[in-house]
């Protein structure tokens, strides 16, 4: 086939089958819809080009900026077609947090602009937050940026109700599949794919995935953050679950292995959370004489997360487990964590001999506009990587760990309890509670 612009190849995805020797469904055939197959590979092709495409006529022979708070795909793509149409791109973000993410984005042009977001997406209510006073900026009238604005932009949405959700039909000789799986990040696919899928057949199960809390799977919001996207509609799903890095890693290790799927891990937690889910409704067909059909969608591809699998399962690329925070599992996490919380922190911090030593994990943009006075700001990768050479402190300091909620530094301080360290613990709630709580933050 021949096309005239590699924008011409967007969409069209294959829909392959996964063999039931492999998950395990005896009464439904599970289909990977391959979005990692889009030109510059990944599902967020086809809403960046949707959203982007009025943006670049409108700014063709000029040298405008093309602008989006994305720190992955979609800013990868944007910066690609930007790109093809003579503008800059630039992405803003409150942190990059796949390295190899961020090396391509500079490869392909685009500058990168880190601010002390308070959650990994944005969140118009919080109006104290940088990205949320940036977002405003945005889309003020008069801004000089073209502004895609992926988290409210209903061309979003529209890019899967037009392509995504309709060749999933097609593919299927006209029918909507029984249940649709997807992971849920800015909520355009799940939302767009949904609306057509239950257009063609209204009882359609459509299954949203977020991370674990206390996770981090690239891509994929927790629950806290899915509520704070403009384009997510509780309504639009059956039910939400959530799904582990630790999960999200086995899926794509099965994909990979087994299926011959170059899949990242977020296509890894959809066909790990599918499987998961689906078994019931598997055990309910049994001796009905009935089956069922199901989708879900592999976002992207592998290469791009090995230090993300790296940190996490290091024995899967031929290294030995270390100390690492992101490799401890849940069960491990809860075992050994101490946490404590804002009132109880206040009172140690006040009368404790020796006083403790606080750590606060942010970025250094936060940490300067508003942090625990005393505390020592080390970023969590930084500390990461003091901790995996032993511990960077003595056992006689006592440590209280501080992160935006308590995710973060609740991982680190079971990680420093299993390394030996007898008293250190996480401000539960993070600075965000010690904030809520009325306790004293300073500038610095």
């Amino acid at each position: 086939m021949r096309y005239d612009s590699i924008t011409d190849a967007i969409g069209n995805t294959p829909l392959v089958r996964i063999d039931a020797s492999v998950h395990g469904l005896r009464h439904i055939d599970l289909y990977a819809k391959l979005e990692m197959l889009n030109p510059f590979g990944s599902v967020k092709d086809r809403p960046a080009w949707h959203m982007a495409r009025p943006l670049l006529s409108e700014a063709a022979g000029g040298d405008g900026t093309v602008v989006e708070l994305s720190s992955g795909n979609t800013a990868k793509a944007l910066a690609l077609l930007a790109g093809l149409n003579g503008l800059k791109f630039k992405s803003v973000t409150n942190r990059m947090r796949v390295p190899e993410i961020k090396e391509l984005l500079l490869l392909l042009g685009a500058e990168i602009e880190e601010l002390p977001g308070r959650s990994e997406c944005l969140d118009p209510t919080d109006t104290d937050d940088p990205l949320t006073r940036f977002h405003q900026a945005l889309s003020e009238p008069g801004s000089t940026y073209l502004h895609t604005d992926q988290y409210f932009n209903p061309r979003n949405v529209e890019a899967h109700a037009t392509g995504t959700g309709p060749e999933i039909v097609k593919d299927l000789d006209g029918r909507a599949p029984d249940w649709f799986v997807a992971c849920v990040g800015t909520a355009g696919s799940s939302t767009g794919v949904a609306k057509v899928l239950r257009e063609h057949d209204p009882r359609v199960r459509v299954l949203g995935l977020v991370a674990d809390k206390s996770d981090f799977i690239p891509g994929i919001r927790t629950i806290d953050e899915v509520h704070q996207v403009g384009l997510f509609d509780p309504a639009t799903y059956d039910s939400i679950a959530s799904v582990t890095s630790q999960e999200a890693i086995d899926g794509m290790v099965t994909l990979i292995r087994r299926c011959g799927l170059l899949t990242g891990p977020t296509g890894g937690a959809a066909y790990q959370g599918a499987v998961r889910q689906l078994a019931a409704a598997d055990a309910e067909l049994a001796g009905t004489g009935h089956r069922q059909t199901a989708v879900f969608i592999v976002c992207d591809r592998a290469e791009s997360y090995l230090s993300y699998v790296r940190d996490r399962r290091p024995e899967l690329l031929g290294r030995t487990r270390g100390h690492s925070a992101a490799s401890l599992t849940d069960a491990e996490i809860r075992a050994e964590a101490r946490t404590v919380a804002v009132e109880e922190a206040r009172r140690w911090l006040a009368g404790g001999e020796p006083r403790p030593l606080v750590i606060d994990l942010r970025g250094p943009h936060a940490y300067a506009a508003l942090h625990i006075e005393g505390s020592a700001n080390i970023v969590d990768e930084v500390f990461d990587e003091l901790v995996r050479t032993g511990l960077p402190f003595s056992k006689r300091t006592p440590v209280l760990l501080a992160c935006p909620v308590g995710e973060k530094s609740l991982r680190y301080a079971a990680l420093l309890t299993r390394m030996g360290h007898p008293d250190v613990r996480s401000l539960a709630g993070g600075i965000v509670a010690w904030r809520d709580a009325g306790a004293p933050l300073v500038r610095e």
